[in-house]
């Protein structure tokens, strides 16, 4: 049948979803003090908006908007550097490639575009920013 594809991608990508949902939540707990709990669960689909705006926004270079558009390919994909079957290592990789690839679009808009961009609450752009390795003021 032509929906089982479609069917096993949306299982995949809601399995890939929660995992990092329970990985945020137990990031949370033991690190109150840098991200709430309420915004560790809302960052992936803050971080999904971010990738939206990234893309659509005219301010944005074209060079960073094809660097987001590898990432979300690479994402959706079946192929990773490290298989997602392989307990917790397969998706750090998920995470380091979207932390490079953070850095690179930050580089070329600047932290402040990104901060426009962002629809998520302060404590969020904080972890993104420093997932990305910019560093912030307190």
């Amino acid at each position: 049948m032509w929906w089982e594809p479609v069917v096993a991608i949306l299982a995949g990508l809601l399995l890939v979803y929660a995992v990092a949902l329970v990985l945020l939540y137990l990031y949370a707990r033991r690190n109150p003090e840098t991200v709430s709990m309420r915004s560790a669960l809302r960052l992936l689909p803050d971080l999904l908006r971010l990738f939206r705006s990234l893309l659509t926004s005219a301010e944005v270079p074209a060079s960073a908007r094809v660097l987001v558009l590898v990432v979300l390919g690479y994402l959706i994909l079946p192929i990773d550097l490290v298989p997602d079957f392989v307990p917790v290592l397969g998706y750090v990789d998920d995470v380091i490639v979207v932390a490079v690839v953070l850095r690179a679009v930050i580089r070329r808009t600047g932290p402040e575009l990104l901060a426009r961009l962002w629809k998520g609450d302060d404590d969020g752009l904080r972890v993104i920013l420093r997932l990305a390795g910019v560093r912030t003021p307190k």
